[in-house]
């Protein structure tokens, strides 16, 4: 037996048509460096159309072709969000922060055939943009001298010279819900980044979910900063699910320094963020340091990275902000869990719940794989490899390259940990980043997360490096808070009250700040290699 129900295709176009008209009201806030710049649903619905007339009639955009963008987060971003997949072609975000020959190597897997690019970043692109083997076109959104980017060889339009005098309405085409929208490219850790496709299907479910109480809880009267880059993740969905929901959009554009974000939020009145755990770190420090305040500010959904317990609790006890822990990665859209405690939940119980990575939502099952492959429980205790699959969760890579990852229709994470009966997950480190000593395994994150609780540090890392006894110790890297001293033998002390004795370090060392990747999380692999090399000043215990 078949339903009875018809099959209107999820897709971003009906997103849009929804967000123009319900929901036109509201705005999207672009920071500069005068103040907000500010349309709302119903203009950025308008110009979205004027692009994509733009990209089909002036730039030869047919089918699924690749339009990518080389942009911060802002106004004009978000107008490509829509305009590219509405009409049938394929976003491809590249990461501005990535090392030029992996830009370049991305622009080519993904075969790109038009760039838009901030003013701002016209040096960043120039330097790459030679060896585009594909692109044909450039179009330079804001101020900006294109000169440097003339050497190439590509055609070069100015954005809202595109957009002038075309019609401000499009025939969105019909296609397959299943069809490509978007991608995006993993960081690269290892090896060349990886692409990830989403479809209009996986994008629409996904925006559902993150704007459901048991995520954002997204509603059209919320004012919501997105500091994640549109060029991570997809922004974590949110601009798509904004647009579902009605909620109003801050964008920074490239003014992402604390006291700038500080300002934003207190101009536009944001009630809700979203940022990786170094950002929120950077405005603790400059709120303590200025008195500043952030009323309006309620709550931040944080991920990328585990987040310190001692940052969330500073946010709550001294500026009344909930920070959110969430857990995700490109390959799932990126919502995997977020750590809403059950209802009924107060006090340390609640806070049990709220330092774990998440529950899962109905659409995503997850288990964990032992080092044999065997599935163990989902007890709470039990240790393993943490598979995900659901309909925004990858099921390959772009031209099917690492399949390795995917086993039996599994997404295989990388990341360790354990799950309890009523799906909660915790993470102890990812696969690459476990210790190794002695045959037991110790948490990294679990070291960091201890270390940045003492008064005295800013940031720490710790990394495995090789040991002739024990195969791995652990290495601790330590920034130390402007005018604060602490001693090795002082913090591991700190240490031994909270870790058994095995698991302190021995070697320790300061730094000037900890390397990040690219996308703001701790480059570990950099801390390794500076070790291996001997740049590091160690102090062994």
């Amino acid at each position: 037996m078949r339903s009875t129900m018809q099959e209107t295709p999820l897709g971003i176009p009906t997103l849009l048509r929804f967000a123009s008209t319900v929901y036109s009201g509201s705005q999207v806030h672009t920071v500069t460096a005068d103040g907000l710049r500010t349309a709302s649903f119903a203009e950025v619905g308008a110009r979205t159309a004027q692009l994509a007339h733009a990209l089909h009639d002036d730039l030869g955009i047919r089918g699924d072709q690749r339009v990518a963008t080389f942009m911060w987060n802002n106004q004009e971003h978000l107008e490509a969000y829509f305009a590219v997949p509405s009409m049938g072609a394929v976003l491809h975000t590249l990461n501005i922060r990535l090392y030029p020959d992996q830009v370049t190597y991305i622009a080519n897997h993904a075969e790109d055939k038009v760039v838009l690019v901030d003013g701002s970043l016209i040096p960043l692109l120039a330097r790459v943009l030679p060896g585009f083997e594909t692109v044909e076109h450039v179009v330079v959104v804001g101020a900006g001298d294109p000169a440097p980017l003339e050497a190439a060889g590509k055609q070069i339009h100015r954005y809202e010279d595109l957009l002038a005098g075309k019609p401000t309405t499009y025939d969105w085409p019909e296609f397959v819900e299943t069809d490509a929208a978007a991608m995006c490219y993993t960081s690269g850790t290892t090896g060349n980044p990886k692409g990830v496709v989403y479809s209009h299907r996986s994008i629409y479910l996904h925006s559902m979910q993150v704007a459901m109480p048991q995520s954002f809880q997204l509603t059209e009267a919320n004012q919501v900063l997105t500091i994640v880059p549109m060029f991570h993740a997809m922004a974590w969905g949110i601009p798509y699910a904004a647009l579902m929901s009605g909620a109003s959009l801050v964008m920074p554009d490239r003014f992402l320094q604390a006291p700038a974000l500080v300002r934003a939020i207190n101009e536009a009145k944001a009630d809700f963020a979203g940022a990786v755990p170094t950002i929120w770190a950077d405005v603790l420090n400059h709120l303590d340091a200025t008195g500043e305040k952030i009323p309006t500010l309620q709550r931040a959904v944080v991920g990328g990275s585990a987040v310190p317990p001692a940052l969330m609790q500073a946010f709550e006890e001294r500026y009344g902000m909930r920070i959110i822990h969430a857990w995700g990665m490109t390959e799932t859209s990126p919502l995997g869990c977020v750590s809403q405690p059950p209802a009924g939940t107060e006090g340390e119980l609640a806070w049990s719940y709220r330092v774990t990575q998440g529950r899962f939502p109905a659409g995503v099952q997850a288990r964990l794989a032992g080092p044999d492959g065997s599935i163990v429980p989902n007890d709470g205790e039990a240790v393993g490899e943490l598979e995900v699959r659901g309909p925004w969760i990858a099921a390959s890579y772009y031209r099917g390259e690492d399949p390795e990852r995917f086993r039996d229709g599994w997404l295989r994470t990388g990341d360790v940990g354990t799950i309890t009966p009523d799906g909660f997950l915790t993470l102890t480190d990812r696969e690459k980043d476990v210790i190794k000593s002695g045959g037991e395994w110790i948490s990294s994150v679990e070291l960091e997360n201890h270390l940045m609780a003492h008064p005295a540090v800013a940031e720490a890392t710790v990394v495995g490096v090789p040991d002739p006894r024990w195969q791995e110790r652990p290495l601790a890297a330590v920034v130390l808070r402007e005018g604060a001293g602490a001693t090795p033998e002082e913090l591991r002390e700190y240490l031994s009250g909270l870790i058994p004795k095995w698991q302190l370090p021995e070697r320790w060392t300061f730094l000037a700040s900890v390397p990040k990747t690219s996308v703001g999380k701790f480059d570990k692999k950099e801390v390794r290699r500076a070790y291996a090399a001997g740049e590091l000043e160690v102090t062994v215990l």
